[in-house]
């Protein structure tokens, strides 16, 4: 027998590991394939990127129908189909070679922090500058924008409404984890409530504001108090169909709430009894001034801003409270919460019962800006667009949904007189027929980009007496989380 440091010399085991661990993978003693380099590679992506855009969307831009005498008339548009591509082609290549493919992304400068660690309260000065911007908003536009000031106003007044139902909802889809889609029915509940009472007994906004919150507050428990055992998309889908039912109750009881004709002469607000009209016993005439009609706008402006304050302050003061943090435990882990003795069904009732209320007074707001309501301003695409505001903002961010609104609503409207378009896609493009594509296309980017929303970072107030930020990859993903 030869000794054994002649059988196994030195290195031999360590040489036979390293020869089997490649045969596991790529054959032994072959070169891996070399990479394509930056810009190759940005490239592909790009041109890849280019031809599935050009395919999906010939048959939206290469071709159009007509109405003619004889009927329809095809005709066939290369340029605006190319120059679709086109725009695919090199935003896709500028993503993938300056982010994607890059050592250093420029992603990075977005990443503010302090020298000692601590990153910089970005949220907060963000949102200090809008509240700032939004207080002294009729006084900016009556200055810098004079001819555009009711139009602006106007639309300013949209956004916040949005803001405010978007606040509420986010209650019941952010901090509680419930995936609601029919919040409309809410709206629409506080909108037939201060129509319903102020047409036919006389009552004047101010009276009829708190009981619509208070009435839609209590169709959120009769619906949540059968149904929110449900979990998950049983609870979604039933929702949903009790969005329905509100519009479909709405539609056909023709002697209570008008049909299909609606609700005419919901009066308008008032500031102490007087109103922002012509004439005697008008707001002009109390104080001596030449009559505008922007004045209205203005005073709309600030109860809606005035009630999306009171929202967020209620909604903030609420998550500090054992209710808030119930609610933030139960979207988290509900077998957690029944373990822990936390009654889910209640929590879940507060919840529904505190967005509906919000949604409420919405509505009455809603009502009385219009002058007219009809079940047609309560279809489930306001549900989806208000679910849209709060998902794509952040689950539980309060910020998120005030950008969320600004860029979906504000972005929706401006298309509407977007005319520079035409300058690339020629005179006879309207902007106003692909607005809802390029929505579309816009909620696809930024859930690709974001798929927590805009702002996925928060304080959670689970955590009593202390402050920590938890990023959105730590909040686990249930349903309808």
């Amino acid at each position: 027998m030869s000794p054994t440091s002649t059988q196994r010399p030195e290195g031999a085991e360590l040489e036979s590991e390293e020869r089997r661990a490649a045969m596991r993978g790529e054959p032994p003693f072959n070169p891996a394939p070399a990479d394509d380099s930056r810009l190759v590679a940005a490239l592909k992506e790009a041109a890849i990127t280019g031809a599935l855009v050009a395919g999906l969307t010939i048959f939206f831009f290469a071709f159009r129908t007509n109405i003619e005498g004889g009927g329809l008339e095809l005709s066939f548009r290369p340029d605006v189909w190319l120059v679709w591509a086109a725009i695919a082609f090199v935003g896709r290549f500028l993503l993938s070679y300056f982010i994607f493919k890059s050592d250093r992304p420029i992603t990075r400068a977005f990443k503010m922090t302090k020298a000692g660690g601590k990153s910089l309260p970005i949220g907060k000065i963000i949102g200090a500058v809008l509240l700032v911007v939004a207080l002294t908003l009729p006084f900016l536009l009556d200055s810098f924008l004079p001819r555009q000031n009711r139009y602006l106003l106007d639309l300013a007044i949209l956004i916040l409404t949005y803001v405010m139902l978007g606040w509420g909802l986010n209650i019941v889809v952010g901090l509680a984890g419930l995936l609601d889609l029919g919040y409309v029915a809410f709206y629409a509940v506080g909108a037939y409530s201060f129509a319903l009472l102020a047409t036919n007994f006389d009552l004047g906004f101010w009276v009829c504001l708190p009981m619509a919150g208070l009435f839609a507050a209590l169709w959120g428990i009769m619906l949540g108090f059968p149904v929110l055992r449900l979990r998950g998309d049983y609870l979604a889908i039933v929702t949903l169909a009790f969005g329905e039912i509100i519009r479909v109750v709405l539609l056909n009881w023709y002697d209570f709430t008008g049909g299909p004709n609606g609700i005419l002469g919901i009066p308008k607000p008032t500031l102490f009894g007087l109103e922002f009209s012509r004439g005697e016993g008008s707001f002009a005439e109390f104080f001596g001034i030449d009559y505008d009609p922007v004045q209205r706008f203005v005073f709309l402006y600030y109860i809606i801003l005035a009630l999306a304050l009171l929202t967020n302050f209620v909604t903030m003061r609420l998550r500090k409270l054992p209710v808030g943090r119930a609610w933030e435990a139960l979207r988290e882990d509900e077998i957690a919460c029944r373990a822990l003795g936390i009654n889910t069904v209640n929590v879940k009732l507060s919840a529904f019962a505190t967005g509906a209320m919000f949604g409420g007074f919405a509505g009455s707001f809603f009502a009385t800006r219009q002058g007219f309501i009809s079940p047609e301003s309560f279809t489930f695409i306001e549900s989806a667009i208000i679910l849209a505001i709060v998902v794509l903002g952040g689950l539980g961010s309060q910020l998120g949904v005030v950008i969320a609104s600004v860029v979906m609503i504000g972005g929706i409207e401006l298309l509407r007189n977007l005319t520079a378009l035409q300058a690339v896609f020629g005179s006879g493009f309207d902007p106003t027929e692909y607005r809802m594509l390029i929505f579309g296309l816009a909620m696809v980017v930024i859930m690709v980009w974001k798929p927590r929303g805009l702002v996925s970072t928060r304080t959670p107030s689970v955590i009593y007496k202390e402050r920590k930020k938890i990023g959105a990859d730590l909040v686990s993903q249930g349903e309808g989380h």
